[in-house]
């Protein structure tokens, strides 16, 4: 079942045209389970780049936009879950730029029930939704349901689930120059892979990537062949120091476990600084932990990757 029709106005702009905050603030805060083991820690505020596309789906998203406007391709097509933040924002750059989307959602049983808050933003903004079934989702790279999907939607740029690709990863290694110099150790929360694989390129000598996945996975490794798989083809192969701390993910994606409300609610009380749950909460609760623990040596510095707010 679809929902809304968008068309995409002449021109296509280039997604700078929005005016992106570049490079994003830097805040350093005062955190009792760093200082008093003599590290610092920084905020890396990329929730800041823009109110619409916050974070790393800017950064992702803007080199698909360049690529799709300079082809001359007026319709994005992605994939994503009922309460996917990367449909949410290609629909906003889609309604901002001018280009028609689509988003196929995973579980037509969606289809004929009220749309939640988030697939209501997508479809305001002008994004046509396409439901379809479990099964079906899972083979959204087959070339044949792409067939499929053409036949239904006409000729559209792909984006993949999650915003990930090369171009993505190439988009987000300006992340990490920005950050050259700045930390010992970058971290950030991990959906798909494109974040870290181009947060780890760009960062300078003597400087490491941690990536916290926010997903159970469902085999071992995924998240680590998909982030050298996206390196290969952004990069030619592998770049930067980097690795994956999964002991966070707290049960899955937007899954929560009481430890981490406890977490997330006593953060906010010190800081005054709201945490998005479903992947910045894990990301500070898994450094917080790794700071306990002595993971990270006296004099050295932290800075972690907001990458969206509540």
């Amino acid at each position: 079942m679809d929902r809304v029709t968008s068309t995409a106005p002449d021109p296509l702009p280039d997604p700078y045209a929005l005016r992106p905050r570049l490079p994003t603030p830097l805040q350093e805060i005062d955190d009792a389970p760093f200082t008093r083991r003599g590290v610092r820690l920084l905020l890396k505020r990329d929730d800041l780049i823009h109110p619409e596309l916050p974070g790393n789906k800017w950064r992702k998203l803007a080199p698909n936009l360049r690529a799709a406007a300079a082809a001359g391709e007026r319709v994005l097509l992605t994939f994503g879950g009922a309460y996917s933040n990367h449909l949410r924002a290609t629909a906003a750059a889609g309604r901002l730029l001018g280009f028609g989307t689509v988003g196929v959602v995973r579980g037509d049983e969606l289809a004929g029930a009220p749309l939640n808050p988030s697939l209501a933003r997508c479809a305001a903004d002008g994004m046509r939704l396409h439901f379809i079934d479990r099964p079906r989702y899972r083979r959204r790279a087959d070339p044949d349901l792409l067939a499929e999907l053409g036949d239904r939607f006409g000729t559209f740029r792909l984006i993949p689930e999650g915003g990930s690709n090369a171009l993505a990863a190439q988009g987000c290694t300006e992340l990490g120059r920005e950050l050259r110099g700045a930390a010992d150790t970058v971290a950030v929360a991990c959906g798909t892979g494109g974040t870290l694989a181009g947060l780890a390129a760009g960062l300078g000598p003597g400087q490491r990537a941690l990536g916290f996945p926010v997903l159970k996975g469902g085999r071992p490794h995924f998240l680590q062949e998909a982030v050298e798989e996206l390196q290969r083809a952004a990069f030619g192969g592998p770049r930067g120091t980097w690795q994956l701390e999964d002991r966070f993910h707290c049960g899955g994606y937007a899954r929560r476990t009481p430890e981490l409300d406890v977490f997330a609610a006593a953060f906010e009380a010190r800081h005054g600084f709201p945490l998005e749950r479903v992947y910045v909460a894990k990301l500070l609760y898994g450094l917080t932990t790794l700071a306990e623990e002595g993971a990270f040596a006296p004099g050295s510095t932290v800075a972690a990757v907001i990458t969206g707010m509540p």
